[in-house]
């Protein structure tokens, strides 16, 4: 058994076959030592929750700007309320001529993140719909590092307040990157 003295306090640790030992560490002997140190742990430890509750994204008002869209684009029903839904994945010749998706051309397709039913709204790889303000969920879903980067501020862009006092504002991964093709 292994046995520390710190002041009044004994720890003793059973070691196995080990030889017994005692260990004396005079720390703390006097009372007001020990207040002070007790009074000391109390304001690291105030500081350090203080700190991670004022830095945490849970402590802000947070806002996201709107996705980068013209008015011909959106809201996207003005158009596809009235076609004939075709789910075939094809080359889009007479509609959408100026996007190219060049984003996992090979294994995607426009109904991947958009939703046939309503097509102002994304859809999540489990279903749910979204808005495009939320746009960030689904580019999370498969680019997870940079999705927890953007969150954490590390990547995109941010604006506001860094300290907890005060509104932040998140730009979109749209207000950088093209969705279809969004390599720079």
């Amino acid at each position: 058994m292994l046995q520390f003295e710190i002041g009044d306090v004994i720890l003793n640790f059973g070691l196995g076959n080990l030889d017994r030992r005692r260990l004396k560490i005079p720390l703390f002997k006097q009372e007001g030592c020990r207040t002070i140190m007790r009074l000391f742990y109390a304001a690291v430890t105030s500081l350090f929750l203080l700190f991670f509750f004022a830095s945490s994204p849970l402590a802000v008002v947070e806002e996201y700007t709107p996705p980068p869209m013209t008015e011909e684009m959106y809201p996207c029903s003005n158009c596809h309320a009235s076609m004939e839904l075709n789910r075939k994945k094809r080359v889009l010749k007479e509609e959408h001529t100026d996007i190219k998706l060049h984003h996992a051309e090979t294994m995607r397709w426009c109904l991947d993140c958009h939703d046939a039913g309503n097509r102002d709204k994304l859809r999540l790889y489990n279903g749910e719909l979204i808005k495009f303000t939320e746009s960030y969920r689904l580019c999370g879903e498969c680019h997870g590092p940079q999705y927890r980067d953007w969150r954490s501020g590390i990547h995109g862009k941010r604006t506001g307040y860094f300290t907890g006092s005060g509104k932040r504002t998140y730009f979109l991964c749209a207000h950088c990157h093209d969705p279809h093709e969004p390599k720079f």
